[in-house]
């Protein structure tokens, strides 16, 4: 066990927050390293002076963070990946008598079940030895293939079936784009705020990150071209109809400049179009204003049903070759069985039906927060799937993120998402689809009176 303590003249109320801070720097700093035994609750209530409820309070949070793991008989340790990125969801919401506003979910009901075994039993009645025996990528998809470009027309994208490859989600689908599109010690742009999975995924590869400047538009042309100019610039990352943290959905001469600049550069641009056609808004995707350059990824799973897997990748036709490579190689082939059923449901109009009821289901939720939130207090698109809200200056981020959670609501800190150290905004990221109706009206309603309070911690808290 380690003998690690902190100087107890430097914790400040709430007392648990403040260890909390400590523990996680040290952590960080590798002072507290992978695998060492932390102090008991009770030995370290005695030598800092408070109670033992204040400790188990704040190993708690940190177990929340993924920063250390209570083993039952053993006691608490620091996790392998407590150097990782942290997701901005809570990686357990089992427990029910919590709120899970922090996960990017589209609102499911009993239909959706309801839907997905009548599939399952069709395709049990109708199983063929193509969809078990497949095992060749090319031969196992040529079908599906025919059947995405319905649902890519409907995406704003047209495109001929060989430029379109099947993954398991929109995940695999950005991986295969990036490791198709930048090498090893080039430059990736992002937005200043974006997708949480970019940023890890880019260091992983040796990538480097330029974040770039935005407005509520997205990312600024000037900004970008001023990137290219200064840097060795593979590819550009942008979330345009509302996938990106902010939910902006950028204006079309917005795109068609930032088409024109990554001509001008001879750099690829990767869409996440993971909300496919739900947004509605008739603005083409940028794939559909520079196709020889995008890659264009989406999927079901955001749209229509979060448990179905599977997704779609345009890619320009000159390197097609090379995406298929890559994408052997990491997942050799996506799974048959979804993108079968994905496949029926875009041929039988399922799938659009199913994206008709999202946008009237998130219609309604959006009415919801325009009442519980204060106005001026988040942004985002009324047919997306969050919102983003700004926490007051007066209270941190993490500490108003641990305060909602305290009360019964999980939401997602801004941080993972922020690619510039810039950056000293305070946010959260709010699902309103995730939840049932009454939860997130239940959830609204504490984040609203949190928002509207001073940051004075609960004496249950110290």
């Amino acid at each position: 066990m380690t003998n690690w303590r902190p100087n107890p003249d430097t914790l400040k109320r709430p007392v648990y927050m403040s260890l909390v801070k400590a523990i996680e720097s040290d952590i960080r700093a590798g002072v507290l390293k992978f695998g060492e035994q932390m102090p008991t609750h009770r030995d370290l209530a005695y030598d800092l002076g408070v109670s033992v409820q204040t400790v188990s309070r704040a190993y708690d949070e940190l177990a929340s963070r993924n920063l250390i793991a209570g083993e039952i008989g053993r006691g608490s340790f620091v996790r392998a990946n407590a150097t990782e990125a942290q997701p901005p969801f809570i990686p357990n919401s089992s427990s029910s008598s919590v709120i899970d506003l922090s996960i990017l979910k589209p609102v499911v009901s009993t239909r959706h079940e309801d839907e997905m075994r009548k599939a399952l039993a069709e395709l049990s009645e109708g199983l063929t030895r193509q969809m078990v025996s497949s095992f060749r990528p090319n031969n196992a998809h040529q079908e599906h293939r025919k059947n995405s470009i319905a649902w890519l027309t409907l995406c704003g994208v047209d495109v001929h079936p060989d430029s379109v490859l099947i993954t398991d989600g929109a995940t695999p689908a950005l991986t295969v784009a990036l490791i198709s599109a930048a090498r090893s010690g080039s430059t990736l742009l992002v937005e200043e705020i974006t997708h949480h999975t970019i940023l890890p995924l880019a260091r992983y590869l040796g990538i480097n990150i330029t974040p770039v400047k935005m407005d509520k538009n997205g990312a600024k042309p000037a900004a970008i071209d001023a990137a290219c100019r200064k840097n060795e610039v593979c590819a550009l990352y942008l979330g345009p109809n509302g996938e990106n943290p902010w939910g902006y959905i950028m204006p079309l001469d917005r795109r068609r400049e930032i088409a024109n600049i990554a001509r001008k550069h001879d750099i690829y641009i990767i869409e996440n179009g993971v909300f496919g056609p739900l947004p509605n808004t008739k603005i083409p995707p940028i794939a559909a204003l520079a196709p020889e350059r995008t890659f264009y990824a989406t999927s079901f799973t955001k749209c229509v049903m979060p448990g179905l897997r599977t997704g779609y990748l345009v890619a320009p036709e000159r390197i097609m070759p090379s995406v298929l490579n890559r994408h052997l190689i990491m997942n050799w082939m996506a799974n048959p069985l979804s993108a079968e059923i994905a496949s029926r449901w875009v041929e039988s109009g399922l799938a659009n039906d199913l994206v008709e009821w999202q946008r009237v289901s998130l219609k309604e939720r959006h009415k919801l927060v325009s009442t519980c939130l204060p106005k001026g207090s988040y942004q985002g698109f009324s047919g997306g799937l969050h919102v983003w809200v700004d926490v007051p200056k007066d209270w941190g981020e993490q500490e108003f993120v641990s305060h909602a959670h305290h009360r019964g609501v999980a939401t997602a800190p801004s941080k993972p998402f922020i690619a510039s150290d810039d950056y000293e905004g305070s946010s959260i990221r709010i699902s309103v689809g995730s939840s049932s109706y009454d939860e997130l009206k239940q959830g609204l309603k504490i984040i609203s009176n949190l928002l509207a309070s001073a940051p004075e911690p609960s004496l249950l808290l110290m």
